[in-house]
Order: structure tokens, then sequence, then C-alpha cells
């Protein structure tokens, strides 16, 4: 019944372009003709007429967002879709570019520039028409700011800057009818399955393909919990939160945690062993140093490597005690930018451990004034300690020991933690 209310509210917002392929069912299994997201971090999926905004729910008509599409081509599809990554360039970037035979179209916040569509050849020269897939790939994960250009066997690598295109062919990676960059990985996408391939030698590492509705989807009976809801902000806590010295924020709920600096592919849960394989029951509390992640639980902390893969470094988990000098449990920990103090809070104390000091031991410790504090984290406005779904920010971690006057508590809310009021 769902699905037949949102087809007539579609065919009456545009009847002209319901096509008599309505509302498909990625869960079936489908093969898309692009996947890009947009300046906001919403990531579209497209086939034929119609498009999934985001990761989960019905698909909807392309039109209904990108209105000029149809009425520039009537084509009903998309060749191939990237959005730009060029801070150099503030009139690009973040637009989203779909590609149609041989023209293509600017849109920025839903919206075509003026003067679009045009010839593929005058915004890419060098790139060919009847994409089958497009990619962005920012310098320092491509050469320079860069976009891949898939059709057939050919890898076209356009340089934005020089303009200069480099063909190649990676014999290895399936045919890619679309191509996706989301949380600094790249995906190549042929039927319903995936490749995950490396930008720059198109190697692929660990066993693929994979089905993508195991990984992009929300589909019952597949996957990383098909029945999963968005929380709501008030039943949001947190075990622990930090942020390391490349600027990842990572926070920690249960057995799962979240990257809340990837606004540009939106908020995604994901299991802690993952990405931390030896953790695999849960945080106490976690910290970031040196381009490091000491992560605790119980009276042990592990200790990784802050760049990806994340890596156990050799002798680790040791004790508490063994490591910083104090024994458990811990409720929070946080390290303030370019500073050596973790500060270690234990109920309502907070003890100061100088992580420069051999060996490490307790060089101050204050009462605090808030109780049931379950995390914290020292960010560039400040520290900020979370009891339950709401957190007490204080410029500092001196007025957070010393402060006379109690804060007011604020709310977690939707674009803190991706949840929903």
């Amino acid at each position: 019944q769902s699905q037949s209310c949102t087809s007539a509210l579609l065919s009456l917002i545009h009847p002209d372009q319901v096509h008599h392929n309505a509302n498909p069912d990625r869960c079936d299994g489908i093969e898309f003709d692009a996947i890009a997201p947009d300046e906001k971090g919403h990531t579209f999926f497209f086939k034929g007429d119609h498009l999934w905004n985001g990761f989960s729910g019905q698909a909807q008509v392309s039109s209904a967002f990108f209105r000029e599409l149809d009425d520039y081509h009537h084509l009903g599809h998309v060749d191939a879709a990237f959005r730009m990554h060029n801070r150099e360039k503030h009139e690009t970037h973040d637009h989203i570019y779909f590609f149609l035979d041989d023209k293509v179209f600017s849109y920025y916040n839903h919206s075509l520039e003026e003067g679009y569509p045009k010839d593929i050849q005058l915004d890419f020269p060098g790139v060919p028409s009847h994409l089958d897939a497009a990619v962005e790939c920012p310098k320092g994960e491509c050469n320079s700011d860069s976009v891949l250009f898939f059709k057939g066997e050919e890898v076209y690598n356009y340089d934005i800057v020089t303009q200069s295109v480099k063909e190649r062919q990676w014999a290895h990676l399936p045919n890619c009818t679309s191509a996706f960059r989301w949380l600094e990985q790249y995906y190549c996408f042929h039927g319903h399955n995936f490749t995950r391939f490396h930008p720059v030698s198109g190697e692929v590492n660990g066993v693929y393909p994979k089905d993508s509705r195991h990984y992009f989807m929300r589909c019952l009976n597949f996957g990383h919990g098909g029945e999963a809801k968005v929380p709501k902000c008030s039943e949001v806590t947190l075990d622990a939160i930090t942020s390391d010295d490349s600027g990842k924020t990572y926070a920690f709920t249960g057995h799962n945690y979240m990257r809340l600096d990837t606004h540009r592919d939106g908020k995604h849960t994901f299991p802690i062993a993952r990405t931390w394989n030896e953790v695999t029951n849960g945080v106490d509390a976690v910290f970031s140093y040196n381009d490091k992640i000491y992560i605790i639980k119980g009276d042990q902390v592990y200790i990784y490597k802050s760049a990806a893969p994340s890596t156990l470094i050799e002798g680790y988990p040791k004790s508490l005690n063994e490591e910083l000098g104090i024994e458990g449990p811990v409720n929070a920990a946080f390290v303030c930018a370019n500073q050596h103090i973790v500060h270690i809070i234990q109920g309502r104390m907070m003890k100061d451990i100088d992580l420069s000091a051999t060996p490490r031991v307790v060089a101050r410790e204050a009462p605090l004034p808030i109780s049931g504090i379950e995390a914290g984290m020292c960010g560039p406005d400040g520290v900020k300690v979370f009891v339950g779904s709401e957190y007490y920010h204080y410029k500092t971690p001196r007025l957070l020991a010393f402060s006379r006057i109690l804060q007011e508590p604020k709310n977690i809310t939707p674009d803190m933690m991706g949840c929903v009021e």
C-alpha cells in the first residue's frame, strides 16, 4: 500500500515522468547506473528513471530531485555521476556531475548550473562519451585532485588541474557500471555486487566480489542488520568519544562505533571489531595521543596506530596499572591537542597523567561538579563531557574541574550523532 501511495504522489508531481518501471526494489538485486553523494552527504543510487535517496527507503523518480535530466533528454537514465572534489575552485567544488550520452550536467543544491548541459569534451577534454561509471579521487588518495572515468575495460584518470588524461586498463577489475568513493575507500559496482579497489593502481585486496545488499543498503535478511533503525537523540548514550590527530572523530556505543567527521558521506554505524579487531566486547573509554588510539576496556589498555588499517601495537593489551599507573574502572578519558596530559575520569574524580613521563603516574586529581560522566573529548571548541543523552561544555579541563558554576546541560542533536529528534 505504501508503495502505491508513493507512486500516486509522484504521479501528481510529475505525471509525464513516471514510467512503467515504477518503484524497483534494490533488495531484489539491482545493477546501478550511477552512485553519487550530494554536497550535504546524501548518497543517491540511480537505476533507470528512478533513484534511492540514502541507504534505506523506497525508490523515487529521479526527476523529483533533478528535474532537468528528463527536461533535456527524456532518456530516463544516468550513465555516470560523481561529486567534484576541487577545493581550489569553489565554483565547482561539491557539485554533482551527471553524464548522459555525450552530455554533462552540473548540479548544486539540486539545481542545474547555468550553461548546462554541455558537451562532455568542453568540461572534460579527452574523456569519452557513453561512460559506464565515474568517481572523484582527492589529492592524497590520488596524486592530484582527479576523476576516474570507466568505459568498458578502459579507465581514464582525469587530472582536474592540468586537464590531462591518462588511459589504462585494470584487467583484474570487473567492468564497473557505477563507482563510489565512501569513507576514503573506492568501490566498483557490477551486477548487484561490488569490488573494492585502490584508486591509483586498481589493486584489489581481500575477498571480492561481495553482495552490495550486505553493505550499502538496508535489506531484510541481508548484512549489517536489515532491521536497524536510526535512534532518537533522547535515546543516544555514549561509551566513549575521541578525535585523532588527523581529525577523524569516533563515537562508541555498545559494540558499535560511528565516524562523526564524515558529514560529506553521511553518518554510519559499524562494529568496533571491524576496525579494531581485538576489541570484541565494547569499550569503557578511548583517547588519542601521538598518532595512536588508546582503547580502555576493564583493566586492559589496547593501543592502535591511528593510520588505516588500525594495527595493534606489539605487546598490547597491557594492564591499566602497567600502562597508566592506575586501577580501573575508567568512565571517560581525553587528551587536548598538542598536550601530553590524559584526563582520566573515574566517578566524580578527574586524574591527570603525563603521557610523556616515565613511569606514568597521577600528577593531579580533582573532584568534578558532575556525576555520571560516561564519555568525554577535548576539541578546538573546548571540552565536552557526556551524561546520558546530554553533554556539558567547558572551555578547558581546568574549568571543568574547578568552575564553581555548573553549566546547563545541552541535548545531543541530529547534526552531532545522526539521530532523529
